[in-house]
């Protein structure tokens, strides 16, 4: 139905956005998922705290310089163009792909393989970062409420979906003897058709009717030579003098942070968990956490599903409240004797009830001004995941030493409070938006 209502154009977009999506979370989640395994391999054996700190480092280096990657592609998005970004992070993806497939362990090189293996998770944090965003923003850019909710809810249901497919090959790996090597030759080649693929995207039309505004404006301007120009459109054109609102944009950075934390718990944490106080092997917490990620996949489904009959924003307030009453619990049932299945049970609803953006994305989107669009939006979301993992990772492992398992209250209490006051500001906004008078509205959906 959805399709159905789309022009051609917009369905090919679509359909190549969503596919791209797949396969570059696909190659992104592969080594995260087989973490357990691969770091036995780049890395040195070292006693179980340093190995959770070598856990930590090694998932954290994904992640560290998103921001730097958030300015490069997020000039890019917002100067060349949105088309450009997505090609370019998808093929930064397959190179990353190809070094790790070859790429000799730590047995035979040292030290050198584990800094190597390093360079290509941080070249494929950055890749990732230019790359769901750019979807999201490029279908939103494409599209209009409320088909635009769904639409671009779409784009984490296969983001999500290329996690579970890495899990399941990652099981593969560790049960039937499948050649790791293969899964990531497999990564780079799926990436490099996607990096084909989208060279047949067109640029957004929202995008190229602002450049062509900017390009008349200067035109009209220029009799008075380009200096002054550009002076007279920085202080009177609204595509120059808009800001963005320090508000929106810090509420739009602290509701990112809590996906980050529910993440790392569930995957990364209780993996720990399994290993260190149930005694499973790398095979069985794979397979373990490839049931868990089914999870997180009907979470985004269902969520895509709401979207398009309800408010966003009403569905990320029911998450809220429904994850919030467990957390307070969480530290209490870890320290009873409970089993895997238990922990599985804890960990599913973790990831289904984990409250993000989605399927809200176009909502926060829409109040940045189309030309910092690209640039707000991945520093924004590099900053918060970078620091929420990197304090989240190290802080799960000092604070539970320091109070057990009532540690994780440290950072999980302070970064729903975030969250929800995040929440209501974008409830406010989007309320008066729906009030607003057409051309006002016009203009906020726009601008």
């Amino acid at each position: 139905m959805l399709f159905s209502s789309l022009r051609r154009e917009q369905r090919e977009a679509v359909g190549l956005l969503q596919i791209g999506t797949f396969l570059e979370y696909f190659d992104l989640m592969l080594y995260v998922h087989m973490a357990v395994l691969l770091n036995d391999l780049f890395f040195p054996k070292t006693d179980p705290h340093t190995a959770s700190l070598i856990a930590a480092f090694a998932f954290c280096s994904t992640w560290i310089l998103r921001p730097f990657g958030a300015l490069l592609f997020g000039w890019i998005g917002d100067n060349i163009g949105r088309k450009t970004t997505v090609i370019i992070t998808t093929m930064m993806m397959a190179v990353s792909c190809l070094i790790m497939a070859n790429l000799p362990t730590y047995s035979q090189i040292g030290i050198s393989a584990a800094w190597i293996v390093t360079i290509c998770r941080i070249l494929q944090g950055l890749s990732s970062m230019g790359e769901r965003i750019g979807a999201e923003i490029y279908i939103t850019e494409i599209t209009k409420p409320p088909m635009q909710y769904p639409l671009v809810a779409l784009i984490p249901v296969f983001s999500a979906s290329g996690a579970v497919f890495a899990l399941m090959i990652a099981s593969l790996v560790s049960s039937t003897g499948f050649n790791w090597r293969l899964a990531f030759w497999m990564g780079a080649g799926i990436a490099l058709v996607g990096s084909v693929a989208r060279t047949r995207l067109r640029e957004t039309s929202e995008f190229v009717d602002m450049k062509r505004r900017m390009k008349k404006a200067i035109e009209d301007s220029s009799r008075d030579g380009l200096g002054k120009a550009v002076d007279l459109l920085k202080s009177t054109n609204p595509m120059f003098r808009e800001k963005v609102d320090k508000k929106t944009s810090l509420s739009f950075m602290v509701m990112q942070i809590p996906w980050a934390v529910w993440f790392f718990f569930v995957y990364v944490y209780c993996s720990e968990i399994l290993k260190n106080r149930f005694g499973l092997t790398a095979g069985q917490i794979i397979y373990h956490n490839f049931w868990v990620s089914l999870f997180q996949l009907l979470n985004v489904s269902v969520a895509c599903y709401l979207s398009y009959r309800m408010n966003p924003l009403k569905i990320l307030k029911f998450k809220f409240f429904a994850l919030s009453a467990l957390i307070l619990f969480v530290p209490y049932l870890l320290s009873k004797n409970i089993s895997p299945t238990d922990l599985f049970c804890l960990q599913a609803v973790f990831i289904f009830f984990g409250y993000d953006l989605v399927p809200a994305s176009p909502i926060f989107y829409n109040n940045i001004p189309i030309f910092k669009r690209f640039t707000y939006s991945t520093f924004t979301y590099a900053i918060a995941r970078a620091l929420a993992y990197i304090v989240t990772s190290f802080s799960f492992v000092y604070a539970t030493d320091s109070f057990s398992y009532y540690g994780l209250w440290v950072i999980m209490i302070p970064i729903s409070i975030m969250y929800i006051f995040g929440l209501k500001h974008f409830e406010k906004l989007d309320h008066e938006t729906r009030h607003d008078n057409p051309e006002t509205a016009l203009h906020r959906q726009t601008a």
